[in-house]
């Protein structure tokens, strides 16, 4: 038996530091559960613990045996990142196989079986030998964290801990497709606005390259004076012939590589994601996106019994939004000093007040985890509207746009021509 140290938040929201005497870190879990704590952090302490002797002798063993495999672990092949689409199939059906009773590592070896050459046929493979070898699954799934996420592998913990692992498959699996649902929505409603941009762009840049220049030969020709807007269009079209057809790449690319330049620093990303949020429209739509993420995900944590701070700092870094990272961060400490979770969400001004009676009210009666659901729920609905507005605004305003540019070209072109046709007719 092994002596392991941990931090905990009691009953009281205090943080408390002891040892507890355990078989795994799964025992020493339950046990300071038992307690009415909720753990934090726990470790093994080094050459403590137990009986000497025979014990110390397998506990040695063991450690010679971990240290070996230790030590050959970075040989073991990484699974890269898998398609959420299979990732959620393949937890659906290992939820119905453990619902029926099956023992899990025949449930991985049915899948594998059943799943296409690829990565996460890979990885089920390798999370199967794992378990084989006796390793629980959380372990397992942690070893491939592009496959299986902290938030993955944490949910499963909590399943294996509670003895509803079936349940918690079932609900992860909800929370990804609600999730990816989500995604679909927003990225579908952009596809006809930024295909109608693009093609627009493209289709006035041709004119400026190709079909204004001939015009500007015919206009050389002529000694008449050209009007305002037809210099401006040849200006245009003669920038545009010299090179300035190149900004059409660089302004994008530039573009896109300035952002992933500042997306490396916690700095620049807040200032991103910051701008972001005060955008018109686009703003209110980014903002109630994460917040739909974080509550489902913090919800979603709390209902599997994941405790309190390692939800909140699970759900801080898979935000995807730097400002609300930050947020939920200052939450975690604040609860870790023994405060609710309401107060300091109040005081970083990133939700709504709405948002912030319902946390206060859930947890009041003891039921977080509901609250933030519905929370989740009410602003999907709410970014589904938001994103079918914009698109019907876009929609006038692209046309309307569209046409005054066109519009411009062609009066820009036929003005001339009509100059030289009355002058043509005043002269006959």
């Amino acid at each position: 038996m092994a002596t392991f140290q941990y931090e905990a938040m009691n009953s009281a929201g205090q943080v408390v530091k002891d040892a507890v005497d355990a078989t795994s870190s799964e025992e020493a879990i339950q046990k300071i559960r038992t307690m009415g704590r909720f753990p934090t952090k726990i470790k093994e302490r080094a050459g403590g613990g137990g009986h000497k002797s025979s014990a110390g002798g397998k506990a040695g063993a063991a450690a010679a045996a971990a240290a070996s495999a230790g030590a050959k672990a970075p040989a073991r092949r990484k699974v890269g990142k898998v398609s959420v689409k299979l990732l959620t199939q393949f937890t659906r059906q290992l939820s119905t196989l453990q619902d029926a009773g099956l023992p899990i590592l025949r449930s991985l070896r049915i899948l594998e079986e059943q799943q296409k050459p690829g990565m996460l046929r890979v990885a089920i493979r390798l999370v199967a030998e794992d378990v084989e070898a006796g390793s629980s699954l959380s372990e397992a799934m942690s070893r491939h964290p592009k496959a299986f996420d902290r938030l993955y592998t944490n949910m499963i913990r909590a399943g294996e801990l509670g003895g509803v692992l079936d349940l918690i498959l079932n609900r992860l699996a909800d929370f990804m497709e609600k999730t990816e649902a989500l995604k679909r929505k927003i990225k579908g409603a952009m596809i006809y606005p930024a295909a109608v941009i693009i093609f627009a762009v493209l289709i006035v840049a041709g004119l400026l390259y190709f079909v204004v220049p001939k015009f500007a030969k015919i206009f050389s020709d002529m000694d008449e004076n050209l009007p305002g807007v037809t210099n401006a269009l040849l200006g245009l079209s003669e920038g545009m012939v010299n090179g300035g057809w190149m900004w059409l790449i660089i302004i994008p690319v530039g573009f896109f590589v300035t952002t992933k330049l500042l997306r490396q620093s916690k700095g620049g990303a807040y200032v991103l994601d910051r701008t972001k949020l005060s955008l018109p429209i686009m703003g209110q739509i980014v903002g109630k996106t994460s917040i739909a993420r974080f509550s489902r995900t913090l919800g979603t944590l709390l209902s599997a019994g994941v405790p309190i701070l390692d939800a909140l700092s699970i759900t801080a870094d898979t935000a995807g939004n730097a400002v609300y990272t930050r947020a939920l961060k200052n939450v975690r400490d604040s609860i870790r000093e023994g405060e609710s979770m309401a107060k300091p969400l109040r005081q970083a001004r990133v939700v709504d007040a709405m948002v912030v009676n319902m946390i206060d009210v859930g947890e009041e009666t003891g039921e977080l985890d509901k609250m933030l659901e519905k929370v989740a729920d009410t602003y999907d609905e709410e970014v589904e509207v938001l994103v079918s507005g914009m698109v019907s605004l876009l929609e006038p305003v692209m046309v309307i746009t569209l046409g005054l540019i066109v519009g411009f070209i062609v009066i820009a072109l036929f003005m001339p021509m009509v100059s030289l046709l009355n002058a043509v007719s005043s002269g006959a």
